[in-house]
């Protein structure tokens, strides 16, 4: 049986609030306790929490199972890991390095930039095999 769009985003949601989490603690691990800097700790920092968003989609979001899970690995990396992480290091790169906001606050509002596209980018190309037809 189909997941629900609706069902699908609200998962989505759930789960990128959970990656918001994860990138946040790893970006102020990163710079606070080892020193990096904001940009490079944010390049790990979204790489993180992009693998882990990955592993829950692929359980929860559209419980795709085990065949094809490399194919959908290298999408997601195409598609949300390049849109999350060009956004963060460009919005990140601008509010702090331009505008001199604290490097926590502008990776919340790079964080904001991309969600809707993301989901987009998911439904419809990284997990669109995994759901059975309508």
């Amino acid at each position: 049986m189909k997941t629900p769009l609706w069902l699908r985003a609200v998962r989505f949601q759930t789960v990128g609030l959970i990656g918001i989490g994860v990138q946040l603690l790893m970006l102020i691990l990163l710079k606070e306790m080892l020193g990096l800097d904001p940009l490079v700790a944010t390049l790990v920092a979204v790489e993180t929490a992009i693998i882990h968003n990955f592993i829950w989609h692929e359980r929860w979001t559209w419980a795709s199972g085990a065949a094809g899970v490399a194919g959908r690995f290298a999408r997601f990396q195409i598609s949300t890991g390049l849109v999350t992480l060009v956004n963060n290091l460009v919005v990140m790169a601008v509010l702090v390095r331009v505008w001199h906001v604290h490097y926590v606050l502008a990776n919340l509002l790079a964080i904001s930039a991309g969600g809707v596209a993301n989901f987009l980018l998911n439904d419809g190309w990284v997990f669109r095999n995994t759901l059975p037809p309508e």
